[in-house]
Formats: structure tokens, C-alpha cells, sequence
């Protein structure tokens, strides 16, 4: 079949392109803007686009429409987080019923807190903070991170061990 017969609406053509250009654009997405921003959302939505406009585009434009389309839809992300984020400032209550000396002690603890967690490698204060910030259960972070579940559960026993060093003479 000539090239001038193809068209992105036949579906070995269409996986082809995605085969082709998926990691690249995930990629480009993912260090142009970071993993928060959902870049493999974003090439899915790509590549729908793509599919659902086949037979407009040409094969030879199809790379670049791909980045174009991925590109607009993650400043259109960005614009929504910053409205949200814009929204979501809420005057701040200059009344408060600490004693100056409870949010002293507050704000040093949580700087002793950020400093122990630095102090962790980066394995440790990553399946850390998956289990205790965001609740992950043992086995699905070992299914993230790929490795076994009693490597997850040592990581969190040695995190916690050197944390309550850290923090003891807070008690």
C-alpha cells in the first residue's frame, strides 16, 4: 500500500503513530510541565483527539498535531489550577486561641518534622510518605515501586525508627 493510501483512520496506521509517538510526547509532557499535571492523561486524550479527527489530518502531520493538541490541553490544565488555586485563598483569621507558646512549639516541631524527613534516603522517605500522607496500603506501594512488600514494610519500619530518634526529645 502506498503512503498516499494510508490514512491515520485505519487502525494499524493509527497504532503505528502511537507506538511511535506516545513515550516521546509523554516525555515531553512530563518533563515540560511534571508528572503532577498527568501527562499520560494527557497523551490518552492526544491520541482520542487524533482518532476522532483522522481523517483530517494527514500522516506526515500527525506528530506534530499530537504536541500541539497534548500541549494546549496541559495549558488548559494549568490555567484551571491557578483559577482554582486563585479561589481558594481564604482570608486569614488573625484571632486565635494558641498561646503564643503553643505556636511557637507548633512551627518548631514542624521544622524539626521537615528536617528528620530530609534527613531519610529517598527510598525510605518516599514509601514514608505514600503510606502515611496519602494512606497507600504496603502491597500497593511495592506494586508502585516494584519491589516486594517486606521491602516496603522495612522502609517504613527504619523511616519511623530514625523519625522517633529525630523527634524525641519533643515529647
Amino acid at each position: 500500500m502506498s503512503k498516499n493510501t494510508q490514512n491515520i483512520c485505519q487502525e494499524s496506521v493509527f497504532q503505528k503513530l502511537f507506538n511511535e509517538h506516545a513515550k516521546d510526547l509523554h516525555d515531553f509532557l512530563y518533563y515540560k510541565y511534571g508528572g503532577d499535571n498527568y501527562p499520560k492523561d494527557l497523551v490518552q486524550e492526544a491520541f482520542i483527539k487524533l482518532w476522532n479527527h483522522c481523517k483530517d489530518v494527514p500522516i506526515e502531520k500527525a506528530r506534530g498535531f499530537l504536541f500541539t493538541v497534548a500541549r494546549n490541553q496541559m495549558l488548559n490544565e494549568l490555567d484551571k489550577k491557578k483559577t482554582v488555586l486563585k479561589y481558594q485563598k481564604q482570608p486569614v483569621n488573625d484571632r486565635t486561641i494558641e498561646t503564643p507558646q503553643y505556636v511557637l512549639e507548633e512551627t518548631e516541631y514542624m521544622d524539626r518534622l521537615q528536617n528528620a524527613l530530609q534527613q531519610l534516603t529517598e527510598e525510605q522517605r518516599v514509601t514514608f510518605m505514600l503510606n502515611r500522607i496519602e494512606g497507600k496500603k504496603h502491597q500497593e506501594i511495592a506494586d508502585m515501586l516494584g519491589i516486594s512488600r517486606k521491602a516496603v514494610e522495612k522502609r517504613i519500619y527504619t523511616a519511623l525508627n530514625k523519625l522517633r530518634v529525630s523527634l524525641k526529645e519533643l515529647k
